[in-house]
């Protein structure tokens, strides 16, 4: 059994270990239904369990475990590849020293959109009497929201590397998040928001467009420290869907305080329409981060039973850092074990 993290910054990894093939039996510390392959797409923030199958017998060989980005967007990064080796311990002779002979395995292209779609699609829940599979079947609240990049005007006194000259953001529904001077979750507790956050985060996109299609020629963001607030227990479905503004990109999305599941996904625009009939209800795999397709969209669901202000964002720590961030607020339930703690009496104050 090997236990995956990406732990990277800003890279979605491909792994494969040379002439073996791995079974994943876990996403993001859930089971799912176990199945072989000789790649593993792993995003920044998830983690995997595979069960690596050895050889019977000695193979007379070693092996080389890779890893290297898949990556979809239009900046530089880091396409190097990193490398492990599993060697085999002779059973017959322990001071074994002849040169064996070492095999690469075979990665994907570095923009292998297509692979990425298909390994992806393989994760389902066991859905069992042990290991149920609690997916929302009706739904009280629907979000959409757009995930991207953009631009914001350049501070005075400072070169900016953005398009025209303009400072690089992303934002969710083209709002940029903000951090604000104190914690949500102090002023969310203590009810003294005002001036911290505002609680009217859009629920679909401000200004509707082609999200896949030719971007906008406006791609300046909107600044602001706004959060979606949820009465405890709602049950919540949200479309992610990617944009082409400066580029179509896969992102990592990570969701604090919850899992959740994965009932669709598709590239280009989501229809609302039609996209809803192919939702996977029964089995879709649980997680707490997902890769949005880039030039797709990827669908939610989550029951929201845990209250406290929780973070929402892309695990690429640049585009966190530009903005691609907003906060769901859940309120306390009515039972005295459906309320925020309140914070223990030795915190330090700020």
């Amino acid at each position: 059994l090997l236990r995956l993290i990406n732990a990277a910054l800003n890279d979605e990894l491909f792994f494969s270990i040379a002439n073996h093939t791995v079974t994943i039996v876990e996403a993001d510390a859930v089971y799912i239904k176990p199945f072989d392959t000789d790649v593993v797409l792993i995003t920044p923030g998830q983690t995997t369990n595979i069960l690596l199958k050895t050889k019977q017998d000695f193979p007379n060989a070693t092996f080389f475990m890779t890893a290297r980005p898949y990556s979809t967007g239009l900046g530089a990064f880091d396409n190097s590849t990193v490398a492990g080796i599993l060697q085999y311990e002779n059973p017959s002779n322990h001071s074994y020293n002849k040169k064996l002979p070492l095999f690469k395995p075979t990665l994907p292209p570095l923009n292998a959109t297509g692979f990425a779609a298909n390994f992806t699609k393989k994760f389902r829940s066991l859905a069992t009497a042990k290991f149920p599979a609690n997916v929302p079947q009706t739904v009280d609240k629907r979000f959409f929201f757009t995930i991207g990049l953009g631009s914001t005007p350049c501070p005075k006194n400072m070169t900016c590397q953005g398009p025209n000259g303009t400072k690089f953001a992303a934002s969710v529904n083209n709002i940029s998040f903000a951090l604000p001077t104190t914690a949500l979750l102090q002023s969310y507790f203590s009810g003294q928001s005002y001036g911290v956050y505002t609680t009217d985060f859009p629920t679909n996109p401000p200004f509707p467009f082609n999200y896949t299609g030719t971007p906008p020629n406006n791609t300046v963001v909107t600044n602001g420290t706004r959060a979606v607030v949820l009465p405890f227990n709602t049950s919540v479905e949200l479309v992610l869907q990617d944009t082409s503004i400066l580029g179509a990109e896969s992102h990592p999305l990570h969701l604090h305080g919850f899992n959740f599941f994965v009932i669709g996904e598709g590239f280009g625009n989501y229809d609302p329409n039609k996209d809803p009939a192919s939702f996977n209800l029964v089995d879709p795999v649980e997680r707490n981060t997902v890769g949005i397709p880039s030039g797709g969209w990827v669908a939610l669901r989550f029951l929201a039973d845990n209250p406290g202000a929780w973070f929402m964002h892309c695990h690429f720590d640049v585009h966190t850092s530009w903005g691609l961030r907003m906060a769901w607020i859940v309120l306390d339930g009515p039972l005295p074990n459906q309320k925020l703690l309140p914070p223990p009496s030795d915190l330090p104050k700020c």
